[in-house]
């Protein structure tokens, strides 16, 4: 089953044509229209409310208004717009969201289930288990293992619905009940996921399997580890009971599940569908820092910064994921052209967690982008002493470092942090790239710069960057009819590129082609290339190649080895 079955399509209202308003009327809803296509739901709300006053029955004004509330987590002010909706008699997905969110929140299961029944349905999937969940919030175990059973002999949801049974046995102390589904075979239905395997861990440890549970996690997620899994496995391996705190509550049991449908929606329907259920989820469970991450995360891709930060800013600093949140918040505040504030975040970070590789490695970024290149250099390498071999960003970081080195025109340094991230990661494209095109920039080691170049476009045939490399180091060893084929792949791959076309222009040059070098190095001019680049391009129009690799000192083309 794809994941968008797994939701019935959202019922959009149709559109209906604009209104005659008043002046400040129209200028509402022109407004409101503009923040909606933006997904700025902070505008948003203010003037679709606006415009309400106005005309405080319009479907379109009504699901517009909704959608920015919701978008900004405020359930409550959501819920009388979907009464309104509901009252008219109106068809909206959303609305019966809101209304059954509303009553889960409340632990009204009696309406939860009456909505069902008269039926403000959502989708299969969703309706399936918010009855079972209602039932569990009622104490009605056996009605809400009959919704669960349902759900799992349908068609494509069996793996939806035996997680959540399991969580929900595990709810009511059936740790043996839940722990025959999780450890269930896979072809049953049953797979891990993130929550899943903690979830799992939890329950064993509540078992008395503490070595199980270890091992389990390391089956699931190998070396790798963020602080929610430290945590545990440092809890687990010290002996201790760890609590069943997934899911304790039926209210809980829901925010799993609309956390569950908007995981499972990622990248397969439009992010603000999808933030619709992390919100509902956070809202129903506020310790449920995943939902709330999830929802600053899909924030961030809509370019919503400021949203996006201040839900980042809602996981409590004792929470083992407040780690990942203050780093969201800090790329969330460097995307948004906030650098200092980026800056200031991450050095309080490190101040409250400074043998924390994930975060000195964010600063060292931080402080690279912003031109601070010794700062990032001292950030790389703390991270660098505290990263295991093991670890698969390690590699990335010795990538990191060497680009600042080599900013810093520190080439034996940086070759050597280049070389250590291929011994992690022997055919990583970018690094191979990096590496190979620095050599013939140098004028050195030309024949393993080319092997690794061309390794690295086997690996990225259409990376326009890596096909210039290649053509670049055949015209440095004087292949000249080879480069030009290369180089004119690039091109083609990145028209705009000044470099790139100045290269072109370079290799037209050497084989007798003048008319077109200048025309490509006229184009590389009309691409903003850096002021040092522009001048020798112009100088190379006024005079030639030749000329110019003379005034260099360089030696004529012929004679290019």
């Amino acid at each position: 089953m794809t994941k968008r079955a797994l939701i019935a399509a959202t019922c959009l209202i149709a559109f209906l044509p604009l209104r005659l308003f008043g002046e400040p009327q129209a200028g509402s809803y022109l407004a409101a229209r503009q923040a909606a296509i933006a997904s700025d739901y902070t505008a948003g709300a203010a003037y679709f409310s606006q415009a309400l006053i106005a005309d405080p029955t319009r479907p379109f004004l009504l699901e517009s208004a909704m959608i920015a509330q919701v978008g900004l987590g405020d359930f409550e002010a959501a819920l009388p717009i979907a009464r309104t909706i509901v009252e008219l008699g109106l068809q909206s997905q959303l609305a019966h969201l809101v209304l059954s969110v509303a009553a889960a929140n409340a632990e009204d299961w009696d309406a939860v289930i009456a909505d069902l029944d008269n039926g403000r349905e959502i989708g299969p999937l969703v309706d399936g288990l918010t009855r079972a969940w209602a039932y569990v919030g009622k104490g009605q175990m056996s009605a809400a293992i009959d919704s669960f059973d349902t759900l799992i002999e349908g068609a494509g949801l069996s793996a939806y619905g035996l997680y959540n049974k399991a969580l929900a046995l595990a709810s009511v102390g059936d740790f043996e009940g839940a722990d025959a589904i999780f450890s269930g075979a896979p072809e049953n239905g049953m797979r891990y996921n993130r929550r899943s395997a903690i979830a799992h861990a939890q329950i064993l440890s509540q078992l008395g399997r503490n070595d199980d549970a270890i091992a389990m996690i390391q089956g699931v997620f190998g070396p790798q580890s963020d602080p929610t899994l430290a945590d545990l496995r440092s809890r687990l391996q010290a002996g201790d009971m760890v609590t069943f705190d997934y899911v304790d509550t039926a209210k809980n049991g829901m925010s799993e599940l609309y956390l569950m449908v908007a995981q499972a929606l990622i990248g397969d329907t439009p992010d603000d569908y999808t933030l619709r259920y992390a919100r509902a989820a956070a809202l129903l469970d506020p310790a449920n820092s995943d939902a709330i991450l999830l929802s600053a995360d899909l924030l961030e891709n809509m370019g919503q910064y400021d949203l996006a930060s201040a839900t980042y800013s809602t996981v409590l600093r004792d929470d083992p994921a407040f780690q990942s949140a203050e780093l969201g918040r800090a790329e969330t505040l460097r995307k948004a052209g906030k650098t200092e504030a980026a800056i200031e975040v991450l050095e309080a970070l490190v101040r409250s967690t400074p043998n924390a590789p994930r975060v000195l490695a964010s600063a060292g970024d931080t402080y690279r982008e912003a031109g601070d290149l010794a700062k990032a250099k001292i950030a790389y390498t703390q991270a660098l002493d505290l990263y295991d071999d093991a670890d698969p960003l390690k590699w990335f970081i010795y990538y990191m470092r060497g680009i600042t080195n080599h900013t810093l025109d520190a080439w034996p340094e940086a070759e050597a942090d280049f070389r250590a991230a291929l011994a992690l990661r022997p055919d990583q494209p970018q690094v191979l790239n990096y590496l190979g095109y620095s050599m013939v920039e140098r004028g050195i080691n030309l024949d393993e710069a080319l092997v690794m170049i061309e390794t690295a476009v086997a690996a990225e045939p259409q990376n326009g960057a890596i096909v210039d490399s290649l053509g670049w180091v055949l015209f440095q060893r004087g292949d000249y009819a080879a480069a030009v084929g290369h180089l004119e792949d690039a091109a083609s791959l990145i028209p705009v590129d000044p470099i790139i076309n100045d290269h072109l222009g370079d290799a037209y040059w050497a084989v007798g082609r003048f008319i077109e070098a200048q025309f490509q190095w006229n184009r590389a001019l009309s691409f903003d290339p850096t002021e040092e680049d522009a001048a020798k391009i112009r100088r190379k129009l006024e005079i030639g190649l030749d000329a110019v690799r003379a005034e260099d000192g360089e030696p004529p083309l012929a004679q290019v080895k």
